[in-house]
This record gives structure tokens, C-alpha cells and sequence, in this order.
């Protein structure tokens, strides 16, 4: 064999050999996402006011109008995804989706998923009438308080709440807002979730937050690795902040301007 035969076919094995040990091609999120023209969504399908469907059976709320402005900032459409708290975390790993909504950010689930930027408020909020003066925890001391038993508020109101609180635990939700709008009680805890609920009745006694026990915005969950969809969407999203679209957005469904924290 002549030398440069054997130095082609010595070429040849060490390119076969390169592209051996160095895996399949990694493919890039973004450009798939912007390639199919669709981004995947999965979204709590009864979330309201972030997710629910509307008379006309769509989906509405919070989080359908950010995602359709993420989607257009993206140049694409985009596809909703039923999900539960228990397979949205796999379904995400699983590449069934690209993105996942309202999602709390953890030091255990960042070793799972990374995060976007906060996109909407979460907190945990003491509400009470307008005219009712409360400020802080030692001001629940003689007041009645409604909560739904066994969560998070229920904890997070029993700790700080001074003796001679009168705490009235329900079953649901519903009983926690009966009880207020009633006026079996005073106040209530509650998410911003559930508080927006009611703000939407404007009921007479004007409710309003009077102090949060809990201030956890949720933020948008993508795959490890994904560093330039990530900040893609990062850049929507500021653009979102500063041009007033998502303080819209918070007003709309929320009933409350976008906290400047966020």
C-alpha cells in the first residue's frame, strides 16, 4: 500500500472513530420550536384565574394570555397541554413538552428543571374589608379568621397568629369564601389564586389585602440545557415588563397591578 493511501485510510478511521465517541448531535429547543412553528405548553386545565375554560369551552385566564404573547414573541403558535402536578415535571424531561406554566422554584427542582424569569405573582395574602384596619399579625388578635384546613395558609396563619386569634378552619375554598362573604368572619388567608375569585364579585365591603404571610411568584419551567430558549424567553418577558403587558395581564385576572418585585 502506498503512503498516502495509508494516510487517507489513517484520515478516514480517525474521523470515523471522532464521530463515534462523540455521540448524536445534540439538538437545540429553540430552533425545533421555531422550525415546527409550535411551542408545547402544558397548563393546569381548572386553574382559574390562570387557566380555565370559558363559556365558549377555550382556554382563559392568566397564564393563556402570557403564553400567547410569548408565543407571537417567538414568531409561532401555540399548542395547550392538559397536565397534573403529578406528570407535568416528567412530561417536561420527557420532551412532551417544550414549557411548563405557574410553576414554584425550589433548590430540588432546579436540579430537575431551570427556570425562567418570575412571570406572576403568588402569595398568600391575608384579605378583610376596606374598613377594617388590620395591618400586620399582631392586628388578628380578636379578629375571626376563615382558612381551608390543612394547607398552606392554614400553617402559615397559625404560626404567626397572636393568642385570641379566633381561627375558623373549612373543608374547601368554598366554605372559606362563603364565610367571608357572609360575614361569619372578619378575614380570610388565602392564595391570590382564590382571592381573585373573589374580588371578582366586588362585593360591598370592598376587600382588599391587608398583609401576605407567603410572597412566592411563579415562574416558567424549561429543560436543563436549554440555555438559549431560556433566555429567549427571558427577553420576551422583559419586554412584557416594561412595555405594561403583563401589569395588564395581573389587572385583568388578578385584579391587582404586577408587584413592582417582580
Amino acid at each position: 500500500m502506498r503512503a498516502f493511501e495509508t494516510r487517507s485510510l489513517a484520515v478516514t478511521l480517525g474521523a470515523a472513530l471522532a464521530l463515534l465517541f462523540a455521540g448524536p448531535a445534540i439538538a437545540d429547543e429553540l430552533d425545533d420550536i421555531v422550525a415546527a412553528g409550535v411551542i408545547k405548553v402544558g397548563i393546569f386545565e381548572d386553574f382559574p384565574p390562570f387557566s380555565s375554560a370559558g363559556t365558549d369551552l377555550k382556554s382563559q385566564g392568566y397564564d393563556i394570555d402570557v403564553i400567547n404573547a410569548l408565543a407571537a414573541g417567538l414568531g409561532v403558535k401555540s399548542e395547550l397541554i392538559g397536565i397534573t402536578g403529578q406528570n407535568r415535571i416528567p412530561s417536561l424531561t420527557e420532551h412532551k413538552l417544550n414549557l411548563l406554566v405557574s410553576v414554584g422554584v425550589s433548590d430540588e427542582r432546579k436540579k430537575v428543571v431551570a427556570f425562567t424569569a418570575p412571570y406572576a405573582p403568588y402569595s398568600i395574602d391575608v384579605v378583610g374589608p376596606k374598613s377594617l384596619e388590620v395591618k400586620g399579625p399582631a392586628d388578628l388578635a380578636g379578629k375571626s379568621v376563615a382558612v381551608n384546613r390543612g394547607t398552606l395558609e392554614d400553617t402559615s396563619v397559625t404560626e404567626v397568629a397572636p393568642e385570641g386569634t379566633d381561627i375558623q378552619r373549612f373543608n374547601d375554598y368554598n366554605g372559606v369564601i362563603s364565610a367571608f362573604l357572609s360575614g361569619q368572619v372578619q378575614l380570610m388567608v388565602v392564595g391570590n389564586d382564590v382571592g381573585a375569585a373573589v374580588l371578582a364579585k366586588q362585593p360591598a365591603s370592598e376587600p382588599e389585602s391587608k398583609f401576605q404571610l407567603l410572597n412566592s411568584p411563579s415562574a416558567m419551567a424549561v429543560n436543563l440545557g436549554e440555555d438559549r430558549l431560556q433566555a429567549k424567553l427571558d427577553e420576551i418577558l422583559a419586554t412584557m415588563k416594561t412595555d405594561g403587558t403583563l401589569d395588564a395581564i395581573s389587572r385583568k385576572w388578578l385584579f391587582i397591578p404586577l408587584p413592582p418585585e417582580l
